[in-house]
């Protein structure tokens, strides 16, 4: 996917998790935060940021606050931090690399009490897929989530009951971000994502991850990353 009419700026505060204030070359701008995560550990004050002006005159704000530049041991790695990308990403990817069959790709589908990501078809299946964008890295690891998720669990949990409905399924882990070595659950943050994520894979649901390069003004799938449990 690509990004318009970029701006780069330095990142000063977020007073709420819609808004941030960033200092750009025509002074600080109040910006829309695309990710209403706590992002702590990226939202940094100094931290180099870049923003998508919108075309919107109607807007209340008139930037999108969509990458960050992390300072890390071995130098900076730029992160996307659109919550919105992942699924326009996998979405893209899809087309041509879920499966050679394929003869549907439908967002947002409903399952028990549950909405996944995508539904798809193919002349030998149909399954669901639920993707799960991650921004947070520590030491080269991808971990997801960067908070407590109860949403994350009930997803899961019902991808499982497509499984034995007899659906395929999958979650998948779009990292924004390159670079990295594997993805694993943040145990630490929130063990019930953990435990279910091992109950769904032992159930025979699918987990994947897919590793994006990113520019300030795009983000690409480029490999698939081992996910280790």
């Amino acid at each position: 996917m690509e990004y318009h009419n970029l701006a780069q700026g330095t990142f000063l505060a977020r007073p709420n998790r819609f808004i941030a204030h960033v200092e750009t070359a025509e002074g600080v701008q109040i910006c829309h935060v695309k990710n209403t995560g706590r992002c702590r550990e990226l939202l940094v004050p100094g931290c180099t940021v870049y923003l998508e002006e919108s075309d919107n005159p109607a807007r209340k704000t008139r930037f999108d606050l969509v990458a960050v530049k992390k300072e890390c041991p071995k130098g900076a790695l730029l992160i996307n931090m659109d919550a919105q990308a992942p699924n326009k990403v996998f979405g893209a990817w899809a087309q041509t690399n879920l499966r050679p069959d394929l003869t549907l790709l439908r967002p947002e589908t409903k399952f028990g009490h549950s909405r996944f990501d995508f539904y798809w078809e193919s002349t030998s299946g149909r399954g669901f897929v639920e993707v799960k964008g991650v921004t947070l890295e520590e030491n080269g690891v991808a971990r997801f989530p960067d908070a407590p998720t109860e949403r994350g669990v009930k997803h899961i949990e019902e991808l499982i009951e497509a499984k034995k409905a007899g659906y395929e399924a999958a979650v998948c882990f779009i990292v924004q971000m390159e670079g990295m070595r594997w993805v694993e659950p943040n145990d630490v943050t929130h063990p019930a994502f953990g435990a279910a994520l091992r109950r769904a894979a032992k159930s025979g649901v699918e987990v994947m991850a897919l590793e994006c390069a990113v520019t300030p003004s795009t983000l690409n799938v480029v490999r698939p990353l081992p996910v280790r449990l």
